[in-house]
């Protein structure tokens, strides 16, 4: 198989995804509820700004293709955009808590599972079919989490919960096939804005104080236009070509990366019990993308 550009955009977007926790450990000083707002309020601005100069006709052409969808589907994906804001909105926080708060190796687990998850939740609520070394993999997953539950049972609820938020986002996005991701990405952040904006000072957020704090702005357009925006717009360039299987396998270079991270530049420590975990939640992955030639 030909390495082609369409690769070199995925790698690079997982890749960046994976250094995520290095800018973001930079304000972990600052309530998560904070960080959150900004991330939001500003990759919610680049991508109007992107939109208003280069993509208002794609803007206009999904406008006018909901429009003229039958009145079931309109709803689907009315239900479908409002409830993956929320649940994108959620994951964010979570995360954000996760890596400043517990660990990078908690955040790290997360999304190490979260394929794994997602297919479990396939089967369960769409009735999607898995194959035998994908039933082996979800229980491989599962003694995996066994064996960090023993005496780290908060960090693994941890992971779990930022897992499963991003594993049902994944499951409601399913019914937007077909219409422009990136335009219903800023529908879905506009609207976690103005869920966000009156629960301010529930989530620790201090908006006015936040435009006065340089460092803050300055981190948090990095996290938006770097970490954010950049990465989804190489992600969706590379889904134009590339299977989403392709792509799935790829995904995983963002926990590898991080869990890398974690040992080398943050200085986190192991147990033999957690090292023990994470070797099988590895194999568990690897099995689970594991495709028979017969």
């Amino acid at each position: 198989m030909k390495f082609s550009r369409h690769h070199l955009a995925a790698l690079t977007a997982f890749l960046i995804w994976g250094f995520f926790p290095i800018p973001l450990r930079m304000l972990g000083g600052y309530a998560s509820g904070q960080i959150l707002f900004f991330r939001v309020l500003l990759s919610l601005a680049l991508l109007l700004l992107i939109h208003g100069l280069g993509r208002r006709g794609v803007v206009r052409a999904t406008w006018r293709q909901w429009q003229a969808a039958p009145a079931a589907e309109r709803r689907g994906v009315g239900i479908s955009t409002v409830l993956g804001g929320a649940l994108l909105t959620s994951n964010w926080l979570l995360f954000i808590y996760v890596v400043n708060q517990v660990s990078v190796q908690a955040g790290s687990f997360a999304y190490l599972i979260c394929p794994i998850l997602t297919a479990l939740l396939g089967f369960l609520l769409l009735r999607e079919k898995l194959r035998p070394n994908q039933w082996a993999a979800i229980a491989l997953s599962a003694l995996s989490c066994a064996l960090l539950g023993v005496g780290e049972l908060r960090t693994l609820l941890m992971s779990l919960v930022v897992a499963f938020t991003y594993a049902f986002y994944l499951i409601t996005q399913r019914r937007l096939q077909g219409y422009d991701r990136l335009v219903l990405l800023t529908v879905q952040l506009g609207l976690a804005a103005l869920i966000i904006l009156p629960l301010a000072p529930l989530l620790g957020a201090q908006p006015l104080e936040g435009f006065a704090d340089t460092r803050l702005l300055l981190v948090t357009a990095v996290l938006s236009s770097v970490f954010t925006v950049l990465p989804l717009f190489l992600n969706l360039y590379a889904l134009n070509v590339l299977p989403s299987g392709t792509v799935g396998i790829l995904m995983y270079v963002n926990p590898i990366v991080s869990f890398a991270l974690a040992f080398l530049y943050f200085g986190e420590a192991a147990t033999a019990v957690q090292g023990a975990a994470y070797g099988v939640i590895l194999g568990s992955v690897v099995l689970y993308n594991f495709r028979s030639r017969q």
